[in-house]
């Protein structure tokens, strides 16, 4: 199998100088277009196209003002114009398809958003120093979705020169740093007819030359936002004549951390935003936090939403506020099909470059790609979520984080000999 590891470096190199948040991916959607086009592929799904039909608007999504910045960014940088006016609203991303005769029909799934990281300029990181840091300051790929978007592409190759017989599909997910974009992706439509896929997430702290054929332990997750709304008093002469809401939300903090655990498995939550009020001398008129609740399954991530969202209800009650909940993230549980892992196993032992194959890991995180899993699985079909190791000298989401650019080759030969694989044994 020939992949061109000066190509996929090339790529991922360029994605990783224009980082974009979720439903932000305007550059990074019309970039990964422009190349699907040069490669003629049977059919090319872009923004709304790739997404579900909806009037609602999509969970985490930024306000006009911030999503035309980014466009306009988008534009600066060299995006089609005419192409970016498809995409607003929450419409980023695009599925790709390859039809090579009769046999089964495989997915990939990527994602391609970045977060907000201000990147290292030290000249010990590798893009700094060789001329690829971020050029959106504030944002940054820091967990490595320029090279999952590029083995996208990589794999998309490989496998149109190989002897695979089916159709493959590459699904170019955006949104899933606000575990936002699974939902609406694997309600599309393009993934009812999949009879086997693959995720894969680069890092995770294997190193470069380790394959993990199986991931699973995805902690079912919910994010959501609550406002309290009460009245303001002064804090010094009538303190009694106000509706304190900073007081009701920490009544609810306390308490919802306090849900009792669950015989089933394990269970999170976690207050990681708050903020309100104005004044030390004013009894504080409105204050939110964002928060998040987690369980092993997702049956028990949702007993875990339903005993917070009682616990939000109390704390207004007792302090005579209003409470408004708003859920902005969600994905379920899922665990990799054993046979696809096996396969992918089976691969990784003849890709050069391979010194170490782990069967199953758990991630012990929330990833969005499991509505994308857990969709397919429902149809019939199996799925199975790959961790390509890299040596990266950062953690996962901090300044430092970079991928060793050797591990893009690995994992293209990995999953697209998987994919081919698959076609032989008429998945």
């Amino acid at each position: 199998m020939h992949v061109d590891a000066d190509d996929l470096t090339a790529f991922r190199r360029e994605l990783h100088r224009h980082p974009e948040p979720a439903w932000c991916e305007f550059y990074t959607t019309a970039r990964i277009v422009e190349a699907l086009r040069a490669r003629d592929v049977d059919e090319l799904h872009v923004g709304p196209d790739a997404l579900e039909e909806s009037d609602e608007p999509r969970m985490s999504l930024p306000d006009q003002a911030t999503r035309a910045e980014w466009k306009d960014r988008a534009v600066e940088a060299g995006a089609d114009p005419d192409l970016l006016g498809r995409l607003d609203g929450g419409n980023t991303g695009a599925v790709a398809v390859i039809e090579q005769g009769e046999g089964p029909t495989v997915g990939l799934r990527v994602d391609i958003d970045a977060l907000p990281i201000t990147e290292s300029d030290d000249e010990d990181h590798v893009p700094a120093a060789e001329g690829f840091r971020s050029e959106n300051e504030g944002y940054m790929h820091a967990c490595g979705h320029d090279a999952h978007a590029t083995l996208g592409l990589g794999v998309l190759d490989a496998v149109r020169h190989s002897d695979f017989s089916g159709t493959l599909k590459v699904f170019f997910q955006p949104a899933e740093e606000r575990v936002a974009g699974g939902g609406p992706m694997s309600r599309s439509g393009h993934l009812d007819d999949v009879d086997a896929l693959y995720a894969v997430h680069i890092g995770l702290d294997h190193p470069t030359g380790e394959i993990v054929a199986g991931v699973g332990g995805f902690l079912a997750v919910s994010g959501f936002e609550a406002e309290f709304t009460g009245s303001s008093a002064h804090a010094g002469a009538h303190p009694e004549q106000g509706d304190n809401a900073i007081q009701a939300m920490a009544d609810a903090i306390s308490n919802m951390y306090a849900v009792p655990r669950h015989a089933d498995g394990p269970t999170r939550v976690n207050a990681g935003v708050v903020e309100g009020g104005t004044a030390s001398n004013i009894v504080a008129e409105r204050a939110r936090m964002e928060c998040e609740v987690r369980g092993q399954t997702t049956d028990l991530m949702e007993y875990m939403w339903e005993k917070t969202g009682r616990v939000l209800d109390g704390a207004a009650t007792t302090h005579d506020v209003e409470v408004e909940r708003t859920l902005n993230s969600r994905a379920p549980s899922a665990e990799s099909d054993e046979e696809l892992a096996s396969i992918v196993a089976d691969v990784a032992e003849g890709v050069e470059g391979v010194d170490s194959i782990m069967d199953h890991d758990d991630l012990g995180g929330s990833e969005d790609a499991t509505y994308l899993m857990n969709r397919v699985e429902q149809q019939g079909g199996r799925a199975c979520y790959v961790g390509l190791g890299t040596d990266h000298p950062g953690g996962h989401h901090t300044s430092t984080f970079d991928v060793d650019e050797a591990s893009l080759r690995i994992g293209v030969e990995t999953l697209a000999g998987a994919i081919e694989a698959l076609s032989e044994t008429d998945a």
